[in-house]
């Protein structure tokens, strides 16, 4: 058996692409690239305000997260039936069983979509048909989460729930997404408490571009299970504290981070801070069309960049399963698959001779 801790840095891109992981923090609208944007666009008659594929990559210069915000919903306005939502789930399904994700939790706004006419069971249908597929011919186990959209009302927020109430088999939690300035988790203190009546499952976005405090809140009065992003708790000691002593764990997206001007590089990220301190990170893609990265590049730059050791991705990688919303036997698979690939890698010199 190889020791986890001995795996040269140079085979760790063999080794992340093959090792098996989770994927918690996916929105699905942001896997949606310009080539099927476009395709739908001319299946739907929808006119865009962009001329081609390289115009609309063009605009991915983004300056913070309200312009890239921007982009993301003039793009989403292509999904309009059942099918368009199948094939844009389907097409990172796809990609994220090449990649080796074996459990992935997608996040899905249909505030976006209700807003423009489409339809709950619409949206739901299309995604849940292309987890079930995915689940069946891929071998990936797929779940979804709704999104509440911050910048929008509470009352908007609770209506939304009930249009998908009906619905409630096909998803296994809610989220908070969208623009954090101006919009603290308090706002949506009331419909969160709802949805755990309800059993459902919470996250929150908190602490990317909001304060540290914004994620002490989303734990406190949303009573959330996971903190997504969350890079801005480094500045509040008790709260890393508590995140280390609670295990409580945040879903980092490194590529966004940059791409978003969280942090001006890669090299400048406190991923590898937070992970020494005890946090239980994982490693995301978030919207992997528009910022330049599915979840191998993340964890291949991040790696690459910020010099992680075997033992470090081995623990983000861990820390995935230990994070997921599955059952604890489901988990120990996962993890035991896990150990099974590290201590079995063998570097690609050693194999061919």
């Amino acid at each position: 058996m190889v020791n986890i801790d001995d795996i040269p840095i140079q085979y760790l891109p063999t080794l992340i692409k093959a090792m098996p992981k989770a994927e918690l923090h996916i929105h699905i609208e942001g896997s949606l690239e310009p080539e099927l944007i476009f395709q739908l666009a001319r299946r739907n008659g929808i006119a865009l305000p962009y001329s081609n594929v390289g115009d609309l990559r063009a605009a991915y210069a983004f300056s913070d997260l309200q312009s890239f915000l921007d982009v993301y919903y003039a793009c989403a306005s292509v999904l309009q039936q059942e099918q368009d939502f199948y094939d844009m789930a389907w097409s990172y399904l796809t990609r994220a069983a090449a990649e080796h994700v074996v459990h992935a939790e997608i996040f899905f706004d249909p505030q976006t979509h209700t807003q423009r006419g489409v339809a709950m069971g619409a949206i739901v249908f299309g995604l849940s048909r292309a987890c079930q597929d995915a689940h069946e011919r891929l071998g990936v186990d797929a779940q979804l989460i709704l999104c509440f959209l911050r910048h929008l009302s509470e009352e908007s927020a609770m209506e939304t729930l009930e249009q998908a109430l009906p619905f409630r088999e096909h998803f296994i939690g809610v989220g908070l997404d969208s623009s954090e300035l101006g919009n603290p988790p308090e706002k949506f203190a009331k419909v969160f408490a709802r949805c755990k009546a309800f059993g459902l499952h919470r996250v929150a976005h908190a602490g990317e571009e909001g304060p540290s405090s914004y994620v002490s809140k989303a734990l406190d009065i949303l009573e959330v299970e996971r903190i997504d992003h969350g890079v801005n708790a480094i500045h509040d000691p008790d709260l890393m504290k508590r995140l280390v002593r609670e295990r409580i764990p945040i879903t980092v997206c490194p590529l966004s981070n940059v791409k978003l001007r969280v942090f001006p590089s890669l090299d400048a990220h406190n991923l590898v801070q937070m992970l020494n301190m005890g946090v239980c990170v994982t490693l995301n893609s978030d919207d992997p069309a528009y910022f330049g990265g599915y979840i191998n590049d993340n964890y291949l730059q991040t790696v690459e960049t910020l010099k992680l050791s075997s033992r470090q991705v081995f623990v983000l990688a861990r820390n995935s399963f230990e994070a997921s919303f599955v059952s604890a036997k489901q988990r120990e698979i996962w993890l035991k698959d896990l150990e099974y690939c590290f201590e079995n890698f063998r570097p690609e010199t050693e194999s061919k001779s």
